[in-house]
Parts: C-alpha cells; sequence; structure tokens
C-alpha cells in the first residue's frame, strides 16, 4: 500500500507551499540526536507497550516485521528549520503495533510518552498516532534504516517537528494524563506543530 502525505498546499509562489513558516528546503537528511548513536542489533531488538494499569507487552523484531507493513512519501519538518521533501519509508502504522500488544492496550489512554534506546523520551497525544498519522518506520528509501536516522526502527510522526519522532524506539508507554518528554522539560513545546511554529513553549 503506498500513502502520500504531505503538508497543506495553497496558491502556488516562489516559495513551495508545503514548506511550513519559518523553515527552509534541506536537500541533505541532517543527523541530529539527544546523544550518541546507539548500536542496536535486530536480535535484541524490543519494543515495550505498557498499558495505563501498567501491563507490558514486549514485541520482538520478528513479531514487528510479521505486522501489515506500508510504503509512503511524506515532508518532515525539524523544529532547527530546516524540511525535507518527498521522503519515502516503509514502516508498520501505529494502530497496527498497539493492536498487537492486546485489544485493552488503549484502555483508558489519551497520551503516549515514547521511550528509546539511551533514555530519551517525548511525550504525544495518542490521537496524533492513529488514523494512519504515525508508524514504526525500518526502511528510509528502499533500505534498512541506517542507525543514525535512528534505525533499526524509530516513530516518525511527520505531521509534527522531528523530535516527536523518536530515534531507536524502545517503548510506548500508555498514559491517561501528559507527561513531559525529554526536550518538553527543557521548554521545548508540548505539542510541536510546524506550521503553528510551535517550537518552544509558549509558541
Amino acid at each position: 500500500m503506498d500513502i502520500v502525505t504531505r503538508g497543506f498546499v495553497g496558491r502556488r509562489t516562489d516559495r513551495d507551499p508545503r514548506i511550513p513558516p519559518g523553515q527552509y528546503l534541506e536537500r541533505g537528511f541532517p543527523v541530529l540526536s539527544a546523544g550518541p548513536t546507539p548500536a542496536v542489533r535486530v536480535e535484541d531488538w524490543r519494543l515495550e507497550v505498557t498499558t495505563v494499569g501498567g501491563a507490558v507487552t514486549s514485541l520482538s523484531w520478528d513479531a514487528l516485521a510479521a505486522l501489515p507493513h506500508e510504503t509512503f512519501t511524506t515532508d518532515l519538518h525539524c523544529v532547527t528549520k530546516w524540511s525535507k521533501l518527498d521522503t519515502t519509508w516503509r514502516g508498520v502504522p501505529l494502530e497496527d503495533v498497539l493492536a498487537a500488544a492486546g485489544p485493552d492496550t488503549t484502555a483508558g489512554a489519551a497520551f503516549v510518552l515514547v521511550h528509546a534506546v539511551g533514555g530519551y523520551t517525548t511525550n504525544l497525544p495518542l490521537e496524533d498516532l492513529l488514523g494512519g498519522r504515525a508508524w514504526v518506520a525500518t526502511e528510509y528509501d528502499g533500505a534498512p534504516l541506517a542507525p543514525e536516522h535512528g534505525g533499526p526502527a524509530r516513530l516518525l510522526v511527520p505531521h509534527l517537528y522531528l523530535w516527536k519522532s523518536a530515534k531507536w524506539l524502545s517503548g510506548l508507554q500508555l498514559l491517561a494524563r501528559d507527561t513531559p518528554g525529554f526536550w518538553e522539560q527543557l521548554g521545548y513545546h508540548a505539542y510541536g506543530d510546524p506550521w503553528r511554529e510551535q517550537r518552544y513553549v509558549g509558541d
């Protein structure tokens, strides 16, 4: 299944309408991380999904590989003001990942605290991870996802600033109430909509 997701397309101007305010077009793929790049073998990879009640389900790489995958093309927007257009990925929709963890996984949940190898976290509303808006991505541009870009598996939520798309995904913690993640505790916006320039608290 091929999906194309893009930002709002308005009247044609000299500026590509897919680039949000305050952003510039980036032809490369900059590598920005909160810490060093970890080495995660697919044999060791696990995704722990924790319900509001504290029940934990661990999905292996083989379990993830058995789920339905999609190839999709989307634009990326980094809080450091670059945007990269028409990037192609392959991954598993988040709703399928959560369903694989159990039928009652999202019961009572309104938010998700995403965990990554190395201790990084970021918070998102649950609804922003459903409805074909987020994936566990395992391939980029037709190849396995490189470690520097979050391989073997990263979260991808392209309608929000890229810091919400946690690299080296290791956990999804379902929550009834919002809990700030790593950058959010340091002053970044709780939501991070690039079209509203929600970079920092108060934006």
